[in-house]
């Protein structure tokens, strides 16, 4: 029988240990450790004078304009105001001709990249694309050295990237379908194979199998994302147009659009390394040192529901961003997003995430994320 001094002396031994317990520092939890990758191999390569973070490192150009979408409809002269306004202002010369001549050479062949993932409504649009190709042509530039591309042929046909809007001006993307829509050849082999440069490649120690729907989409599985040959062998300069829109509670703005948009087998990268897949491919040469010039259209893009267009969250900005410095340009999207956000009461503050791939970038050299050491000129036109 337990009499009630050995039940006091139990209970008492009790409340000791659980004391002892308690009082023990909480046991540290690590976050897992990220995949290994091989952005050491594209720290080897040497840089040029034109390598990000570019020829104005930290200076980014924001112009906005209140006539450039009128009842939803976008105004070709408005857009390529902005756009000149902008161009000049990072610059600073005095005639179009030589600010684009800073950037590109009449022999270079340039590539456009664009973004159409999300359709017609919520694309790169055509005209601030029309107003590029027109201060190009300006410059000295032929149509036949000009390239529009992404990684989806056919999104672009979708949203309007075709001859007949741009004649005499290529249109090509990594991932082909032939005439009636198969991305396979008759002998069952994908027709994107053939746009992929093996020499190229980022690699990362995470892997996933994919459905026969998926793996069109993928180009390959593996441990291997192969750089497209449109960078890698089809241009010697590239000019960034993404669109000013969110990803949850980040962006997906020139740094996303250039590394989602330019190698295969990127389901994989979106789970433990999203920001890292975006830092350290454009630290590869064949982004690192084409991008001349990144110009964000920001006359519609969206705070919510992004990189997909969710019309409810769609909304009219009526800015471009300008600068050759993709993590700087990056920086002041990612704020005006913020802002709007916490404005809508999607966010009461910033997430610790939301900046993660703009800081990994700046560490890798390529850019300034740093607001305090960012330059931000605002043009306002009337």
């Amino acid at each position: 029988m337990i009499t009630l001094k050995k039940y006091s002396k139990i209970l008492i031994t009790i409340i000791v240990i659980i004391t002892l317990q308690t009082d023990r520092a909480p046991a540290q939890v690590l976050p897992p450790e990220k995949p290994a990758t091989n952005i050491k191999d594209a720290q080897k390569y040497p840089r040029n004078s034109m390598s990000m973070p570019g020829k104005f490192p930290g200076k980014v150009v924001q112009v906005h304009s209140e006539k450039c979408i009128i009842e939803n409809k976008f105004q070709q002269n408005a857009i390529d105001e902005m756009v000149t306004k902008g161009v000049l202002a990072l610059t600073g010369v005095k005639d179009v001709r030589s600010a684009w001549r800073m950037f590109v050479d009449t022999t270079d062949i340039i590539g456009l990249k664009v973004n159409p993932v999300a359709g017609i409504q919520l694309s790169t649009s055509i005209e601030i694309v029309k107003a590029i190709i027109q201060q190009l042509e300006k410059a000295g530039i032929q149509k036949k050295n000009i390239v529009i591309w992404d990684r989806r042929e056919f999104e672009l046909h979708e949203v309007g990237f075709v001859g007949t809007n741009f004649p005499g001006i290529r249109i090509v993307g990594t991932e082909q379908k032939d005439s009636v829509g198969s991305f396979y050849d008759a002998s069952g082999k994908l027709y994107s194979r053939g746009m992929i440069d093996t020499n190229w490649y980022y690699w990362a120690d995470v892997e996933e199998k994919y459905d026969a729907e998926t793996l069109p989409y993928m180009t390959n599985e593996g441990k291997y994302s192969y750089f497209s040959k449109i960078v890698t062998q089809q241009v010697d300069k590239i000019i960034n147009i993404p669109i000013l829109k969110n990803a949850g509670s980040s962006i997906t703005l020139c740094l996303k659009n250039l590394a989602y948009g330019s190698v295969s087998n990127t389901g994989r990268l979106h789970k433990q390394l999203w920001s890292e897949t975006i830092a350290e491919v454009c630290a590869f040469p064949p982004l690192r040192d084409k991008v001349v010039l990144n110009i964000v259209d920001g006359i519609k893009g969206c705070y919510n529901g992004g990189p997909a267009a969710d019309l409810q969250f769609i909304t009219e900005f009526k800015s471009i961003l300008i600068g050759t410095d993709p993590v700087a340009v990056d920086r002041v999207g990612y704020d005006i997003i913020l802002k709007k956000r916490i404005e809508e009461k999607l966010q009461k503050e910033e997430s610790p995430k939301g900046k993660l791939f703009l800081d990994l970038a700046q560490n890798l050299q390529l850019g300034i994320a740093d607001t305090n050491k960012i330059k931000l000129e605002k043009i306002e036109l009337h």
